[in-house]
């Protein structure tokens, strides 16, 4: 009977041992679902944060019309003629037969367009002064777009408006397929990481430049373009000027500010903005934020 009962004390003391094992299972799997249920509502509220952020800069980039920011300021007396297209807006020279500026939103869905390069380049008959496509021919010069015709494979349309000569200027071969080809690549990659980009380009005119073809096209001897990253946060800008003629190096060797741009050109750019955010977003540039930055 003793040792009856000694095996019966072993039992009991088995079935504790289970029961407390099964318990402490039982508090690791309230532990570990707590975790995860903690770590889940840490990935909505961070998502919601990063998408009310988001949608912020959206609203407040909104509410100034991208229309506006494409509206360029010129000092009196300079030969100007707003041509308006599908794709991008023209500011015509028609003394020198160039754009004084090509400017534009280039978003990133646009740049992922297939359409492919139209062929001619065309006179457009509308444009007072307008450029000849022959006017380049054995002359030693490129015909330059102004807004890339890589940027405009979104619509047929817009394609074909890229090759008026309204959208052209003389260029080296060297520099038009060398560093300038170089920058508009560079251009397409901010468009497609920061959403959208304004986008402004054109030839630095001068007195005494030397012209070509019967038309007597204007050869600048430099050319600018000018970035606004209207969704970043704070809104950033940058600027670049290269010569008509070899191009080599990085893009930060020709890079400058807008303000830059503007005290060589006369040109006001993103009056739309308030004075404070223009003043901040022109007179300063970053290379470095914008290789890293989004």
């Amino acid at each position: 009977m003793a040792s009856k009962r000694k095996n019966v004390r072993r039992g009991k003391s088995g079935t504790g041992g289970l029961a407390a094992r099964a318990a402490k299972v039982k508090r690791r799997f309230i532990e570990l679902l707590w975790a995860a249920l903690v770590a889940l509502v840490l990935f909505f509220v961070g998502r919601y944060v990063v998408v009310d952020v988001y949608s912020s800069e959206k609203a407040r980039r909104e509410s100034i019309e991208i229309a506006k920011l494409e509206e360029v300021k010129f000092p009196a007396g300079v030969d100007n003629m707003k041509v308006v297209y599908k794709g991008f807006t023209v500011y015509f020279n028609s003394r020198h037969h160039v754009p004084n500026c090509v400017i534009y939103e280039l978003t990133g869905k646009e740049t992922e367009g297939k359409t492919p390069r139209y062929k001619n380049f065309l006179t457009d008959e509308q444009v007072a002064g307008c450029a000849n496509p022959w006017d380049y021919t054995h002359s030693g010069y490129t015909r330059g777009h102004m807004a890339p015709a890589a940027d405009m494979k979104w619509d047929r349309e817009v394609m074909k408006e890229s090759f008026y000569m309204t959208n052209i200027c003389p260029q080296k071969a060297a520099l038009n397929s060398g560093g300038w080809n170089k920058l508009e690549d560079k251009v397409r990659d901010w468009a497609r990481r920061d959403s959208a980009i304004i986008v402004a380009t054109g030839p630095i005119l001068s007195q005494g430049m030397k012209t070509i073809g019967d038309t007597r096209v204007a050869v600048p001897e430099r050319f600018y373009k000018v970035v606004l990253a209207t969704y970043a946060s704070p809104m950033r800008a940058i600027a670049f000027i290269y010569p008509n003629g070899s191009s080599k190096g990085s893009i930060s060797k020709y890079a400058v500010s807008v303000d830059e741009v503007e005290r060589l050109t006369g040109i006001d750019f993103f009056s739309a903005l308030d004075d404070d955010e223009e003043t901040e977003v022109e007179s300063r540039f970053n290379i470095l934020q914008w290789e890293t930055s989004k």
